[in-house]
Formats: C-alpha cells, sequence, structure tokens
C-alpha cells in the first residue's frame, strides 16, 4: 500500500498506541449489494508494520489487518472513564457527604438543600439538575426557603431548561462569580502525585468523626492552612482548602491534599472530586498537576 493511500484514510504508524476505528475487507465473503464485504473493528492500534497492522479491540483477541484490505479509518478519541460517565446530579449527590448536618428533601428529580451551620452556595441551594417532574416546583422551591428564613438559590447547568425557568422568574446570577467546576481525578493518580510531598517545620493535624476528616497546618501553633474531606461510596470529596495568604506557595496546599488523599484511600476511596471557581487559574493549574478533570460546570442562580 503506498503512503498516499495511507495518508487518505489518516492512519500510519502515528496510531500506535491511540484507539482507532478501522473499516476493511472481509476476504471470501460478500456484501448485500454484492461486491465485497466490509466490517468495522474499534480498539487500540499496537503495532503498524510494511504490510498490515495489528487492533486490539476491548474484548477478546488482537486482529491483524492486511494493510491493502484497510477501506477507511481514523483515530477517535478515548472512551471516557466510568467516573466521567457518571450524571452530573448523580455526582453532585456525592457531595452531600461534605456537610455533616446537611437537610435534603427531594422535589421530584430536584433536591432542596439547607444546613443550619455551613455557609456554602452547595449546602444552601435547590439543586434543579434536569426536570423536576412535579407541578409547582418553583413555588416549592421559593416557599421552603422563605420558610427558613433564606435566600432562595438554585444550582442549574448552563443553558438548560431548568436555568431558563428561572430567569424567566427574574432571576438571575447569585454572583458574579464565574462558573463552578466540578473536577474528578482516580485516588491512585492523585496520590502518586503527591509521593513524598512533605512541609518542614509545619505539624500535621488530623481529626476524624465519622466519615469525614479534617486536616490542620500549624506552625509555631497557628493555623497556617488546612482542608476538609468526607468519604462515601468510595468516592472522597474536598472542600474548604485553604492556605493563609503569608504562607502560600510553599507547596503547603499539596501537604493538606496529600493528608487527605491518604486518609480517603486509606477507607477505599477510588475516585476523588472537587469543585473550584472556573476563573481561579491557580487552584485549576495545582488541581491538573494531579490529575483532576473537568466533569460538568454549573451557575447559581437567585432571585
Amino acid at each position: 500500500m503506498s503512503e498516499g493511500t495511507v495518508g487518505r484514510h489518516t492512519l500510519g504508524p502515528h496510531v500506535v498506541g491511540q484507539r482507532v476505528v478501522v473499516r476493511r475487507v472481509v476476504r471470501g465473503e460478500t456484501g448485500p449489494s454484492g461486491g465485497p464485504a466490509l466490517t468495522d473493528l474499534l480498539g487500540v492500534c499496537t503495532a503498524w508494520g510494511d504490510d498490515a497492522c495489528v487492533i486490539q479491540p476491548q474484548t477478546g483477541a488482537p486482529v491483524r489487518i492486511p494493510l491493502a484490505d484497510i477501506v477507511s479509518g481514523k483515530p477517535v478519541p478515548p472512551r471516557p472513564s466510568v467516573r466521567q460517565r457518571v450524571p452530573p446530579a448523580e455526582a453532585q449527590r456525592r457531595g452531600f457527604a461534605l456537610f455533616a448536618d446537611l437537610e435534603t428533601r427531594p422535589l421530584g428529580g430536584w433536591v432542596l438543600r439547607r444546613s443550619p451551620t455551613a455557609t456554602a452556595r452547595r449546602a444552601n441551594s435547590v439543586l434543579a439538575f434536569g426536570p423536576a417532574g412535579v407541578p409547582d416546583a418553583y413555588a416549592e422551591v421559593v416557599a421552603f426557603y422563605d420558610a427558613h428564613g433564606t435566600r432562595p438559590i438554585a444550582a442549574v447547568l448552563p443553558g438548560s431548561e431548568e436555568e431558563a425557568l428561572f430567569r424567566d422568574h427574574g432571576w438571575g446570577l447569585e454572583s458574579h462569580d464565574a462558573d463552578t467546576v466540578f473536577q474528578l481525578a482516580a485516588v491512585s493518580q492523585a496520590s502518586r502525585s503527591l509521593r513524598g510531598v512533605r512541609a518542614d517545620g509545619v505539624e500535621v493535624a488530623l481529626d476524624v468523626a465519622g466519615d469525614q476528616a479534617t486536616v490542620r497546618l500549624l506552625l509555631d501553633g497557628e493555623q497556617v492552612g488546612g482542608g476538609v474531606a468526607a468519604y462515601a461510596g468510595d468516592w472522597v470529596g474536598f472542600r474548604s482548602l485553604e492556605v493563609a495568604p503569608a504562607h502560600r506557595r510553599r507547596g503547603l496546599a499539596l501537604v493538606v491534599m496529600a493528608e487527605l488523599l491518604d486518609w480517603g484511600a486509606e477507607r477505599g476511596a477510588t475516585t476523588a472530586y472537587l469543585q473550584v471557581l472556573g476563573d481561579n487559574e491557580p487552584a485549576l493549574a495545582l488541581y491538573a498537576r494531579l490529575g483532576f478533570r473537568e466533569h460538568h460546570r454549573y451557575r447559581y442562580l437567585a432571585p
């Protein structure tokens, strides 16, 4: 097969190690129209030689395909991990574990959330991802938060019908923050990235209460950083990750993450999650180094 022919289907030695789809001729068989039979194969290209390539399907034995039998083909994106295929609403529900006193009440497909102590918006808003599926859901939201003397807030996916519903009632962005980014990572990958992290002269205190853990970094008895983690159903989540301004750029945030990740891993967590504002570039860069990737974005609306 000539190099020009290879170029027409965008395959070649450069796709070794990549996921590809290949359409090929099935020798000795006839297709529905009377011509040669064709079949498609999806898998990872493990070898490319002068006369054939080898494709490893997701299941089964490797398949050797003569280059002369390739009709078309192209690289395809890697299949998303199982954790990335979790719907946004389910991922958000995992985060309920981060607030020990969180009160929740289902409203059809929505969830009303309230915490007597936490000030975080995700603990004091309606989770409106997807249709509520019940009548008068909007009025129920307003009545629920009015009854508790708090301002109603809605967490919605950008561009969703739910966002349009609340905006039609005169709601707008709850603040001038950027959208919130919900991120996921494999605990194993994040832990490897943090192996050997330490902070000389800083005392690390870990306090555990049930399925929640709090890390405090102490310097001469003064707290200079910390964070909170919660474990539930093999997921570990993080919130309130902070380092005092005077002590930043010393790697203390990594120390906090390392301690909380170790705690989660010991409990059997395989997936880690956190949330960060989309315009917080330093935090996004830090978490990207640990293997965190965007799962979804959402925003808060209020009257």
